[in-house]
């Protein structure tokens, strides 16, 4: 079950209320397989500040709360850009979505999701639904975002999944643009 974790916005409503809005976005998503069950998975993304050791474009993750009812933390990219993650709901072993963007700016809504493929193995997706464009039609939009911020996210996604990969499986921190810098990110 999903526990609401976001907290009223500005507006009187409660952030888990504005979902559906996100979700009629136009998201770009991948998905990676790993060598772990699922709980492991879920111990690995659900860790407090884990981008320190998994993000190839994390300066610095560092949680502003973090409790059963208020997730939220601040990542510094490599280019100083400076995000807040508020993390709208939590799904124990399975997964999250949060909202992410620069405090006081749009957001971007992202939802990360665990599925169980074996014993040992499972996989990690996570789906970006962008505030880019959100000002213009779909179809007006539909150009930009198909052939350039939908190769630009699935490159940082691909990144940052392989980052945790490569945590797991070297129990070292991921080196920073380790798959090659990000324009946006580094």
């Amino acid at each position: 079950m999903a526990t609401p974790t976001g907290g009223p916005a500005l507006n009187g409503k409660n952030m888990v209320e504005h979902i559906p809005d996100y979700r009629n976005r136009m998201c770009v998503n991948f998905t990676l397989d790993y060598p772990v069950g699922k709980t492991e998975l879920w111990r690995m993304i659900s860790r407090v500040d884990n981008l320190n050791e998994c993000h190839p474009f994390c300066r610095s993750n560092k949680a502003i709360s973090w409790d059963k009812n208020s997730r939220q933390d601040r990542l510094i990219y490599l280019n100083g850009m400076t995000y807040i993650r508020q993390f709208l709901t939590w799904k124990e072993g399975d997964g999250y979505d949060l909202i992410i963007g620069k405090e006081g700016g749009p957001q971007s809504y992202v939802v990360w999701e665990i599925k169980e493929l074996g014993d040992d193995k499972s996989s990690l997706t996570i789906t970006v639904y962008p505030y880019l464009l959100t000002n213009l039609s779909k179809i007006i939009s539909y150009l930009p975002f198909r052939f350039y911020i939908q190769p630009k996210l699935k490159t940082y996604l691909k990144s940052v999944l392989n980052g945790f990969r490569y945590y797991n499986e070297t129990g070292k921190p991921v080196p920073r643009n380790h798959w090659g810098r990000h324009s946006w990110f580094s």
